[in-house]
């Protein structure tokens, strides 16, 4: 009934924030409150005005209960909450810092003793913020509380706001109240089927893997006809003396693999695939020995996996979006202006679409898109025999909105293939890649 009342007026920011205020300081449930009101209400019509003894017995009993309840949540709210507050403080130094993973249960460390003063009392909390947690209460087995959560998204926050619930057993009252805890938490993507991925390492123009749109800046080994608009001085005057015939020797045309690989995360609603594929990259090694890496949200470059994952986790922002930041990340990267960026992203049309088409032909560099999803949206037609036999369960990428449609993403990939030298699509649910004609690699 409380969730069903709250989740009416979650689209009134301002009504929501007034339910939540009066939701965390009157003592009473919304179970409570009819109990009592209905317990008051007979006591008055029945059990003084018609003098019948078992109603009134029965309501001078519930409101008993209710009012020993009443005070068991309250005097137990404040004995637990003073508790609670000195072992924060005294413990501070005792926590170290939450580094989970995504889709796993882990444990926080945190242990609340056993309730033994009051009776039909028991306690509960979760984790308000960083948002996305899922949080449980496991009991040990001294009866002590231990706290276990399972974080649906990526994130890094520098400290943890808990929600601590005291309530009877009855579910007629609940006393709550927040607290704060000063501790380094991070949550890193699930690579989930991730194992390994295409070599990311950035071409520059040098002499090493041969490549027809490369920069003549080679030996000169390719040797060719003579044909009008070449230079004399490329002509192999020996063999024409031999020959008779007019051959010229060009400088090479090839690539190298760059020692040096720049690489970005772009952040959007729905980016826990790309950021989980960029995760791999780097514990891979897929970028190479010598990277720098960043990340929307992060203003520094990073240059060692631990940084980098902290850049990933921090990523996704909780509250107000980050701002498109791979033209400040060029900056910043001086030296590596005219190199090739290695671009990480989610394969939705977001609003990074149109600010990177900006970036691309703002900048001489040379750009690759690595794409992530969740999986395909198929849209299959049933019949209406199993539509009328059968229930249909729910699909879970449409629940959470990650499967993406073959449609939509090849469009996307069209689009890219445009502007940037080479596209890479990778699943994480599968773990397949694919180009952009949607070919495996």
């Amino acid at each position: 009934m409380e969730k069903f009342y709250l989740n009416t007026i979650k689209n009134y920011p301002v009504l929501k924030k007034i339910a939540h205020i009066i939701y965390g300081v009157f003592p009473l449930t919304l179970q409570g409150t009819i109990t009592i009101l209905i317990s008051a209400t007979c006591l008055k019509v029945f059990g003084y005005g018609s003098m019948d003894l078992v109603v009134f017995s029965l309501a001078i009993c519930a409101i008993a209960i209710l009012m020993f309840c009443l005070f068991c949540v309250i005097i137990g709210g404040l004995i637990i909450q003073r508790r609670i507050q000195n072992k924060f403080s005294t413990e501070a130094s005792n926590y170290d810092s939450i580094s989970v993973e995504v889709g796993f249960p882990n444990e926080t460390g945190l242990i609340i003793p056993p309730i033994k003063l009051l009776p039909l009392v028991q306690l509960s909390w979760k984790i308000v913020y960083p948002d996305h947690i899922r949080t449980r209460v496991r009991t040990l087995s001294e009866n002590a509380l231990a706290e276990e959560i399972i974080p649906k998204s990526r994130c890094k926050a520098q400290r943890v706001t808990r929600e601590f619930i005291i309530s009877d057993v009855f579910g007629f009252c609940r006393y709550s109240w927040t607290e704060n805890q000063a501790q380094n938490f991070k949550a890193l993507p699930q690579t989930n089927t991730l194992n390994t991925i295409p070599l990311l390492q950035s071409l520059n123009a040098e002499d090493g893997l041969p490549n027809p749109s490369g920069e003549p800046e080679g030996d000169r080994m390719e040797i060719r006809r003579y044909a009008p608009g070449d230079s004399i001085r490329s002509v192999m005057w020996k063999a024409y003396a031999r020959t008779r015939k007019l051959n010229v020797r060009l400088a090479e045309k090839s690539v190298s693999q760059n020692t040096k690989t720049v690489a970005y995360l772009l952040s959007s609603k729905q980016d826990e695939a790309a950021a989980a594929v960029a995760r791999m990259a780097l514990e891979a090694g897929a970028l190479g020995e010598d990277w720098t890496f960043g990340a929307d949200g992060t203003q520094e470059l990073c240059k060692d996996l631990s940084g980098a994952l902290d850049a990933i986790a921090k990523s996704r922002a909780i509250g107000a979006p980050h701002e498109y930041g791979l033209d400040k990340f060029l900056k910043l990267a001086a030296g590596q202006l005219g190199a090739h960026c290695i671009v990480f992203a989610s394969a939705e049309t977001a609003s990074w679409l149109p600010k990177l088409t900006k970036t691309v032909h703002s900048l001489s560099s040379g750009f690759s898109a690595v794409l992530a999803i969740d999986g395909f949206e198929e849209q299959q037609e049933q019949k209406l025999w199993k539509k009328l036999l059968f229930r249909s369960l729910p699909d879970s990428n449409k629940e959470t909105g990650k499967g993406s449609s073959k449609s939509d993403i090849l469009r996307l990939l069209t689009q890219l293939s445009q502007l940037v030298e080479s596209v890479v699509l990778i699943d994480r649910r599968t773990g397949h890649s694919f180009d952009k004609q949607f070919r495996k690699v």
